[in-house]
């Protein structure tokens, strides 16, 4: 089996190359990676620009590129470019903090995974739900390797239009209670625009933000389940209709709207 590892980190992340190790095992890794951090780029693709490619050298892992595109980019070249011939997995991460319930819609780790169900492979996204420097991944990489081999030992595959966002919680495996099948919860940011000055006196704004505390504890949701020291699984798929209210937008009248 190939195995597609990708990231919206850059390829020289410590996550991406803790993860290919791990996954050598199972079957031929190969990296397609954002040759630099490009995270919170969304499911954006590259199309004013080249996308220029670099091919590189990385212990362990059959082939590895450098693509100056976005995750979403990333697959793409690696499905209908590098490997015409098959992908059996894609696997995006490990992501260098959660990517929890609203994230998933900024996170260009999860639009990586979007991507490969869009192109028919089945994909898994993997964030460990911290932002330290010093990161350890042993966890989060043995979460991973975990999911990636009961589905190809049990010949199980995602339904073709599903991923998995994993999100695992920080500490050593034998801390984590467990795992647990969880829907998206709510991610609020108190944002800033932080307004700066440029050395020729041009107005700028960074924006930063903390997350917003949240107060609801259903344990279905991942936000809580990471909290309680869960490793989190969400099924995710691309469809954003609002099924529960096609009826009531049906009753609106905008079926019988005439010029």
């Amino acid at each position: 089996m190939r195995i597609v590892i990708t990231n919206d980190d850059g390829i020289m992340a410590p996550g991406i190359r803790a993860l290919a190790e791990v996954m050598a095992d199972l079957g031929d890794v190969v990296i397609v990676a954002p040759e630099t951090e490009r995270s919170a780029t969304g499911h954006g693709i590259t199309i004013w620009d080249p996308i220029r490619v670099k091919k590189l050298e990385m212990p362990g892992v059959k082939e590895a590129w450098a693509i100056s595109g976005t995750p979403a980019d990333c697959v793409k070249m690696a499905v209908q470019e590098f490997y015409k011939d098959g992908c059996g997995l894609i696997i995006s991460g490990i992501n260098n903090g959660p990517n929890l319930g609203t994230d998933v819609l900024y996170s260009g780790t999860v639009s990586a995974a979007i991507e490969g169900i869009i192109l028919g492979i089945p994909s898994i996204a993997v964030s460990l739900a911290s932002f330290a420097s010093n990161m350890e991944y042993t966890a989060a990489s043995k979460v991973a390797y975990m999911l990636a081999k009961h589905l190809y030992e049990n010949n199980e595959n995602l339904p073709p239009d599903t991923l998995l966002n994993v999100n695992v919680p920080v500490g050593n495996f034998g801390e984590l209670k467990g795992f647990k099948i969880t829907r998206l919860g709510v991610r609020e940011y108190d944002n800033v625009f932080e307004k700066r000055t440029d050395p020729r006196g041009n107005i700028y704004f960074w924006l930063k933000g903390e997350v917003v505390p949240h107060t609801y504890r259903d344990p279905e949701l991942d936000v809580v389940a990471v909290e309680e020291k869960y490793v989190s699984i969400s099924p995710v798929h691309f469809d954003l209709t609002n099924y529960r209210i096609m009826d009531i937008i049906k009753k609106c009248g905008f079926e019988r709207l005439k010029e």
